[in-house]
């Protein structure tokens, strides 16, 4: 009997799908194919992602409470909750592949047309400190850690909810893709952003 309600599951296309930076999961109709990337790559080329009335010019991450901010001249003018790496709330990063979210001062290094995730701001992890503490445990500090957007699965937002109530990337912070598109808009490469526990 078991076996017959599995496999009705199954037929009716109800099945357990990894994507994203990390694998969330997600039951339901999937969309295996990337994001078009074309028109993102054009903004980029042409320096129009840029809104000046959208600035941003400092982001604040708060692990703990899964929130993200950006501010403009000392005012708050973004907020977004975030997922964090599967492990991010056992302290900051220590070495490639502990799924952990790193905890400090970073800048925002590029901006990326992310044909899995959406949109993303890569943050210039690891810093002096991060590779100093590596160093002396002699491992790798890994990187390539970024702000991003949603799998294409969850692309219009449907599944904002589920994804934000876990903590699925390799260490990323991941925002629903209508705040990552603010991001995308409001701020520059350079700009500084501070994560805490």
């Amino acid at each position: 009997m078991k076996l017959k309600i599995v496999l009705a599951l199954l037929a009716t296309g109800m099945m357990f799908f990894m994507a994203g930076c990390g694998k969330p999961v997600f039951t339901g109709k999937v969309d295996k194919t990337p994001y078009e990337t074309k028109e993102c790559l054009r903004e980029l080329a042409l320096g129009k992602e840029i809104r000046q009335e959208q600035r941003i010019d400092q982001l604040v991450a708060y692990k703990s409470r899964r929130i993200l901010e950006g501010y403009r001249n000392g005012k708050k003018v973004f907020e977004s909750r975030m997922s964090l790496g599967k492990n991010g709330d056992k302290g900051t990063k220590l070495q490639a592949g502990d799924y952990r979210t790193p905890e400090g001062s970073y800048t925002i290094v590029r901006k990326k047309c992310d044909p899995r995730l959406y949109r993303s701001l890569m943050i210039s992890y690891p810093n002096k400190e991060d590779l100093a503490r590596c160093k002396a445990k002699g491992v790798c500090p890994g990187g390539y850690i970024t702000i991003h957007g949603q799998p294409k699965w969850n692309a219009d937002g449907r599944g904002d909810a589920y994804t934000l109530a876990h903590d699925w990337t390799e260490g990323c912070m991941a925002v629903p893709n209508k705040k990552m598109l603010q991001l995308w808009q409001g701020v520059r490469n350079g700009t500084p952003i501070t994560i805490h526990p």
